[in-house]
Protein backbone atom coordinates (compact mmCIF):
# COMPACT_ATOMS: atom_id res chain seq x y z
CA UNK A 1 0.00 0.00 0.00
CA UNK A 2 1.40 3.51 -0.86
CA UNK A 3 1.68 6.02 1.77
CA UNK A 4 -1.36 8.03 0.16
CA UNK A 5 -3.41 5.04 0.30
CA UNK A 6 -2.34 4.30 4.06
CA UNK A 7 -3.15 8.32 4.81
CA UNK A 8 -6.40 8.15 2.69
CA UNK A 9 -7.15 4.48 4.83
CA UNK A 10 -6.36 5.80 8.17
CA UNK A 11 -8.97 5.96 11.02
CA UNK A 12 -7.90 9.23 12.28
CA UNK A 13 -9.15 11.81 9.30
CA UNK A 14 -11.60 14.77 10.02
CA UNK A 15 -10.38 16.30 6.46
CA UNK A 16 -14.69 16.08 6.15
CA UNK A 17 -15.11 18.65 9.11
CA UNK A 18 -16.28 22.35 7.98
CA UNK A 19 -16.48 23.74 10.86
CA UNK A 20 -15.28 23.78 14.54
CA UNK A 21 -18.36 22.53 15.50
CA UNK A 22 -18.36 19.53 12.61
CA UNK A 23 -14.47 19.03 13.41
CA UNK A 24 -15.23 18.75 17.19
CA UNK A 25 -17.80 16.52 16.55
CA UNK A 26 -15.36 14.04 14.31
CA UNK A 27 -12.58 13.93 16.91
CA UNK A 28 -15.18 12.42 19.33
CA UNK A 29 -15.61 9.89 16.68
CA UNK A 30 -12.33 9.01 16.34
CA UNK A 31 -11.51 8.70 19.94
CA UNK A 32 -14.28 6.90 21.02
CA UNK A 33 -13.18 3.43 21.08
CA UNK A 34 -9.83 3.70 22.41
CA UNK A 35 -9.50 7.41 24.05
CA UNK A 36 -11.11 11.07 24.22
CA UNK A 37 -11.51 13.99 23.29
CA UNK A 38 -12.07 16.58 26.16
CA UNK A 39 -12.91 20.21 25.75
CA UNK A 40 -10.64 21.97 28.71
CA UNK A 41 -12.96 25.55 28.37
CA UNK A 42 -13.57 27.34 25.22
CA UNK A 43 -10.23 27.73 24.21
CA UNK A 44 -8.46 24.35 24.44
CA UNK A 45 -9.06 20.15 24.20
CA UNK A 46 -7.57 16.89 25.20
CA UNK A 47 -7.02 14.60 22.75
CA UNK A 48 -6.15 11.00 23.23
CA UNK A 49 -5.50 8.10 21.90
CA UNK A 50 -3.97 4.80 23.33
CA UNK A 51 -1.91 2.60 21.18
CA UNK A 52 0.95 1.86 22.62
CA UNK A 53 3.29 1.74 25.37
CA UNK A 54 5.49 4.54 24.25
CA UNK A 55 3.45 7.77 24.53
CA UNK A 56 3.98 10.86 22.40
CA UNK A 57 2.89 14.61 23.85
CA UNK A 58 2.09 17.27 21.62
CA UNK A 59 1.19 21.06 22.38
CA UNK A 60 -0.64 21.79 19.32
CA UNK A 61 -2.49 24.65 17.61
CA UNK A 62 -5.68 24.50 16.32
CA UNK A 63 -5.55 26.70 13.32
CA UNK A 64 -2.07 24.60 12.17
CA UNK A 65 -3.31 21.10 12.15
CA UNK A 66 -6.89 22.20 10.73
CA UNK A 67 -5.18 23.72 7.79
CA UNK A 68 -3.62 20.13 7.42
CA UNK A 69 -5.18 17.59 4.41
CA UNK A 70 -6.64 15.28 7.38
CA UNK A 71 -7.32 18.56 9.98
CA UNK A 72 -5.44 15.97 12.65
CA UNK A 73 -2.64 16.79 14.97
CA UNK A 74 0.98 16.12 13.72
CA UNK A 75 1.63 14.11 16.71
CA UNK A 76 -1.25 11.58 15.79
CA UNK A 77 0.17 11.40 12.73
CA UNK A 78 3.70 10.28 13.33
CA UNK A 79 2.18 8.16 16.79
CA UNK A 80 0.23 6.18 14.29
CA UNK A 81 2.71 5.12 12.18
CA UNK A 82 5.08 4.19 15.46
CA UNK A 83 2.19 2.37 16.84
CA UNK A 84 2.70 5.02 20.35
CA UNK A 85 -0.05 6.28 22.30
CA UNK A 86 -0.49 10.17 21.58
CA UNK A 87 -1.82 13.06 24.03
CA UNK A 88 -2.42 16.21 21.96
CA UNK A 89 -3.35 19.69 24.06
CA UNK A 90 -5.29 21.87 21.66
CA UNK A 91 -5.14 25.72 21.90
CA UNK A 92 -7.04 27.65 19.65
CA UNK A 93 -5.35 31.14 19.35
CA UNK A 94 -2.39 32.26 21.34
CA UNK A 95 -3.29 30.91 25.20
CA UNK A 96 0.24 29.96 26.03
CA UNK A 97 -1.96 27.34 27.41
CA UNK A 98 -2.35 29.45 30.27
CA UNK A 99 -5.64 28.44 31.58
CA UNK A 100 -7.02 27.26 35.23
CA UNK A 101 -9.02 24.37 33.18
CA UNK A 102 -5.68 23.43 31.40
CA UNK A 103 -3.64 23.27 35.10
CA UNK A 104 -6.70 21.39 36.67
CA UNK A 105 -6.41 18.66 33.65
CA UNK A 106 -2.87 18.10 33.94
CA UNK A 107 -3.71 17.29 37.94
CA UNK A 108 -5.89 15.12 37.20
CA UNK A 109 -3.47 13.28 35.43
CA UNK A 110 -1.17 13.28 38.20
CA UNK A 111 -3.72 12.26 40.36
CA UNK A 112 -4.31 8.92 38.12
CA UNK A 113 -0.58 8.51 37.72
CA UNK A 114 -1.75 8.52 33.66
CA UNK A 115 2.03 8.46 33.00
CA UNK A 116 3.28 5.66 34.76
CA UNK A 117 0.88 3.93 32.22
CA UNK A 118 3.38 3.85 29.83
CA UNK A 119 6.81 3.19 28.95
CA UNK A 120 8.37 5.68 27.81
CA UNK A 121 6.86 9.41 27.70
CA UNK A 122 8.15 12.18 24.72
CA UNK A 123 6.74 15.53 25.35
CA UNK A 124 7.13 17.91 22.07
CA UNK A 125 5.91 21.21 21.25
CA UNK A 126 7.15 24.26 19.06
CA UNK A 127 7.46 28.19 20.12
CA UNK A 128 4.49 28.59 22.80
CA UNK A 129 4.02 24.91 22.08
CA UNK A 130 7.44 24.44 23.81
CA UNK A 131 6.91 26.54 26.56
CA UNK A 132 3.95 24.68 27.09
CA UNK A 133 6.04 21.37 26.75
CA UNK A 134 8.08 22.69 29.41
CA UNK A 135 6.01 23.96 31.63
CA UNK A 136 4.08 20.98 31.91
CA UNK A 137 6.87 18.32 31.97
CA UNK A 138 6.86 18.23 35.37
CA UNK A 139 3.73 16.25 35.33
CA UNK A 140 5.40 13.79 33.76
CA UNK A 141 8.95 12.82 35.57
CA UNK A 142 11.63 10.89 33.89
CA UNK A 143 10.24 12.43 30.34
CA UNK A 144 12.33 13.01 27.20
CA UNK A 145 10.90 16.77 26.03
CA UNK A 146 11.94 18.17 22.52
CA UNK A 147 11.08 21.89 22.58
CA UNK A 148 11.81 24.14 19.01
CA UNK A 149 12.26 27.67 20.21
CA UNK A 150 10.68 27.25 23.39
CA UNK A 151 9.81 30.64 25.56
CA UNK A 152 11.35 30.18 29.14
CA UNK A 153 8.33 32.78 30.09
CA UNK A 154 6.64 35.58 28.96
CA UNK A 155 6.96 37.53 32.49
CA UNK A 156 8.22 41.01 31.54
CA UNK A 157 10.48 40.97 34.68
CA UNK A 158 12.37 38.28 33.76
CA UNK A 159 12.07 38.47 29.64
CA UNK A 160 10.88 42.23 29.38
CA UNK A 161 13.82 42.15 26.24
CA UNK A 162 11.16 39.50 24.18
CA UNK A 163 9.40 42.18 22.63
CA UNK A 164 7.44 39.60 19.62
CA UNK A 165 4.53 38.88 21.98
CA UNK A 166 3.30 42.15 23.85
CA UNK A 167 -0.01 41.54 24.21
CA UNK A 168 0.37 37.81 25.76
CA UNK A 169 2.34 39.41 28.55
CA UNK A 170 -1.12 39.90 29.89
CA UNK A 171 -1.21 36.53 30.69
CA UNK A 172 -0.21 35.16 33.92
CA UNK A 173 3.29 33.14 34.19
CA UNK A 174 3.92 33.77 37.45
CA UNK A 175 1.32 31.01 38.88
CA UNK A 176 1.19 27.01 38.52
CA UNK A 177 3.17 25.73 36.11
CA UNK A 178 4.67 29.40 34.99
CA UNK A 179 8.44 29.37 34.53
CA UNK A 180 9.31 26.61 32.04
CA UNK A 181 12.99 26.50 33.30
CA UNK A 182 11.76 25.76 36.85
CA UNK A 183 9.45 22.90 35.84
CA UNK A 184 11.66 21.17 33.95
CA UNK A 185 13.10 20.00 37.03
CA UNK A 186 12.58 15.88 37.18
CA UNK A 187 12.89 15.16 33.50
CA UNK A 188 14.69 12.76 31.50
CA UNK A 189 16.57 14.58 28.78
CA UNK A 190 15.52 17.71 27.22
CA UNK A 191 16.21 18.76 23.94
CA UNK A 192 16.50 22.39 22.75
CA UNK A 193 16.54 23.23 19.40
CA UNK A 194 16.98 26.67 18.25
CA UNK A 195 18.70 29.07 15.93
CA UNK A 196 21.46 31.44 17.63
CA UNK A 197 21.28 33.80 15.77
CA UNK A 198 17.33 34.54 16.02
CA UNK A 199 18.35 36.76 19.59
CA UNK A 200 15.46 36.59 21.38
CA UNK A 201 15.45 32.84 21.01
CA UNK A 202 18.96 32.23 21.95
CA UNK A 203 18.05 34.20 25.02
CA UNK A 204 15.06 31.80 26.25
CA UNK A 205 17.71 28.77 25.38
CA UNK A 206 20.13 30.17 27.51
CA UNK A 207 17.45 30.35 30.71
CA UNK A 208 16.65 26.96 29.84
CA UNK A 209 20.04 25.87 30.31
CA UNK A 210 20.80 22.67 32.51
CA UNK A 211 23.15 19.95 33.14
CA UNK A 212 20.65 17.58 31.69
CA UNK A 213 19.36 19.91 28.76
CA UNK A 214 21.35 19.13 25.35
CA UNK A 215 21.27 22.90 22.86
CA UNK A 216 20.67 21.98 19.40
CA UNK A 217 21.41 24.94 17.56
CA UNK A 218 20.09 25.12 13.89
CA UNK A 219 21.71 28.32 12.50
CA UNK A 220 20.41 30.21 9.60
CA UNK A 221 17.20 28.18 10.01
CA UNK A 222 15.15 32.06 10.92
CA UNK A 223 12.19 32.58 12.74
CA UNK A 224 9.95 28.84 11.82
CA UNK A 225 13.01 26.55 12.72
CA UNK A 226 9.54 23.94 13.01
CA UNK A 227 8.46 24.31 9.82
CA UNK A 228 12.23 24.68 8.13
CA UNK A 229 12.60 21.34 10.19
CA UNK A 230 9.43 19.55 9.28
CA UNK A 231 10.28 20.80 5.57
CA UNK A 232 13.66 18.98 5.32
CA UNK A 233 11.96 15.81 7.23
CA UNK A 234 14.04 15.87 10.19
CA UNK A 235 11.16 17.20 12.91
CA UNK A 236 9.67 13.41 12.48
CA UNK A 237 13.06 11.55 12.72
CA UNK A 238 13.83 13.70 15.94
CA UNK A 239 10.85 12.75 17.09
CA UNK A 240 11.05 9.29 16.21
CA UNK A 241 14.56 9.21 17.93
CA UNK A 242 13.58 10.43 21.45
CA UNK A 243 10.69 7.80 21.50
CA UNK A 244 13.22 4.98 21.28
CA UNK A 245 15.66 7.22 23.72
CA UNK A 246 18.30 7.48 20.96
CA UNK A 247 18.26 11.22 20.43
CA UNK A 248 21.47 12.91 21.07
CA UNK A 249 23.62 15.46 19.93
CA UNK A 250 25.59 12.95 17.50
CA UNK A 251 22.49 11.46 16.17
CA UNK A 252 21.20 15.19 15.58
CA UNK A 253 23.78 16.17 13.76
CA UNK A 254 23.58 13.30 11.40
CA UNK A 255 20.45 14.57 10.68
CA UNK A 256 21.19 18.60 10.73
CA UNK A 257 23.30 17.39 7.34
CA UNK A 258 19.92 17.29 5.66
CA UNK A 259 20.73 21.64 5.43
CA UNK A 260 23.18 20.65 2.95
CA UNK A 261 20.54 20.20 0.40
CA UNK A 262 18.12 22.36 1.78
CA UNK A 263 17.53 25.26 -0.74
CA UNK A 264 15.95 27.99 2.20
CA UNK A 265 18.87 27.32 4.35
CA UNK A 266 21.72 27.40 1.39
CA UNK A 267 19.97 31.14 0.58
CA UNK A 268 20.43 32.15 4.04
CA UNK A 269 24.19 31.46 4.53
CA UNK A 270 24.74 33.55 1.33
CA UNK A 271 22.98 36.52 1.92
CA UNK A 272 24.74 36.05 4.94
CA UNK A 273 28.22 35.91 3.82
CA UNK A 274 27.53 38.65 1.06
CA UNK A 275 25.79 40.82 3.55
CA UNK A 276 28.63 40.64 6.00
CA UNK A 277 31.28 41.01 3.24
CA UNK A 278 32.49 37.75 3.04
CA UNK A 279 33.10 36.99 -1.04
CA UNK A 280 35.33 34.47 -0.63
CA UNK A 281 32.96 32.54 1.68
CA UNK A 282 30.18 33.07 -0.86
CA UNK A 283 32.83 31.38 -3.40
CA UNK A 284 33.33 28.33 -1.40
CA UNK A 285 29.73 28.14 -0.79
CA UNK A 286 28.61 27.93 -4.26
CA UNK A 287 31.32 25.96 -5.25
CA UNK A 288 30.21 23.41 -2.53
CA UNK A 289 26.36 23.90 -3.58
CA UNK A 290 26.78 23.69 -7.24
CA UNK A 291 29.15 20.46 -6.94
CA UNK A 292 25.85 18.72 -5.30
CA UNK A 293 22.71 20.08 -6.87
CA UNK A 294 21.83 21.79 -9.75
CA UNK A 295 21.32 25.02 -8.58
CA UNK A 296 21.30 28.29 -11.36
CA UNK A 297 21.00 30.69 -8.61
CA UNK A 298 24.17 29.51 -6.86
CA UNK A 299 26.25 29.19 -10.90
CA UNK A 300 25.03 32.57 -11.85
CA UNK A 301 26.64 34.35 -8.30
CA UNK A 302 29.85 31.71 -9.12
CA UNK A 303 29.92 33.52 -12.25
CA UNK A 304 29.66 37.13 -11.12
CA UNK A 305 32.07 36.31 -8.15
CA UNK A 306 35.14 34.69 -10.36
CA UNK A 307 34.07 38.09 -13.08
CA UNK A 308 34.11 41.08 -10.44
CA UNK A 309 37.12 39.67 -8.22
CA UNK A 310 39.01 37.07 -10.03
CA UNK A 311 38.27 34.18 -7.21
CA UNK A 312 38.51 31.79 -10.09
CA UNK A 313 42.19 31.67 -9.02
CA UNK A 314 41.83 30.75 -5.81
CA UNK A 315 41.39 27.19 -5.23
CA UNK A 316 38.90 25.54 -4.47
CA UNK A 317 37.82 24.00 -0.53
Amino acid sequence: MTADAAQTDSHFDASQATDLASWCARMEEICEDSGYFEPLGDKHWAFFVDEGSTLLVTFESLDTLRATPRQMPMGCTLAEAKGWSHLCLIADGETWYRDDRVYRYFDRLVDDAFFEDFDRVVIYGAGPGGYAACAFSVCAPGASVVAVQPRATLDPAIAGWDRRHLAQRRLCFTDRYGYAPDMIEGTGDVFVIFDPHQTADAMHAALLSKPFVTPLRTPFLGERVDHALAAMDVLPQVIDLAGEGRLTRASFATLWRKRRIFGPYLKNILHHADTTGHPHREAMICRSVTRRMAAPRFRRRLAELEADTGLALLPEE
